[in-house]
């Protein structure tokens, strides 16, 4: 089934969480194949390629999980959205970094520090969902204070 059905058949049943897995899977394959560039082709620590890797997964994150899974086409607020958005993008981050360092100390394959950095993630998954459902990608009516991003 071609992924533009798939996603037509998870907006018309209300299953943000298919389509979040789909955004998932999107930045996974990005971060991933950053990850082995940089590891292990550049040759670059676990701990930078890690950074540079989760830096590139998190850009389209954010977009697809805003437009596809929660369906806003308006400008993003920076305070309410984006700004919690990388906060929790900065917690995975260290949080990976750590894990993908001790993964190193043992074994410097990229394929451990690739299934390191994956583990990590996936531990943080689930909570990441709720924190995007019911905080950052909820309906709020924007104020007169209010800083927008262009969407």
């Amino acid at each position: 089934m071609p992924a533009a059905k798939v996603i037509d058949l998870a907006k018309t049943k209300g299953r943000k969480p298919i389509l979040y897995s789909l955004v998932s899977v999107i930045s996974v394959v990005v971060s991933q194949i950053v990850l082995i560039i940089c590891h292990g082709v550049i040759g670059l620590t676990a701990e930078v390629s890690n950074v540079i890797a989760v830096a590139a997964g998190t850009v389209p994150s954010y977009s697809l999980n805003r437009r596809w899974v929660w369906g806003k086409s308006t400008k993003s607020h920076l305070w309410k959205e984006v700004v919690p958005f990388w906060v929790l993008s900065f917690i995975g981050l260290v949080f990976s970094t750590v894990v993908v360092s001790i993964v190193e100390d043992h074994n410097d394959s990229t394929a451990a520090i690739a299934l390191a950095n994956l583990a990590a993630f996936g531990v943080l998954w689930v909570g990441k969902f709720l924190l995007l459902h019911y905080v950052l990608f909820k309906d709020h009516a924007p104020g007169d204070d209010d800083v927008v991003i262009p969407a």
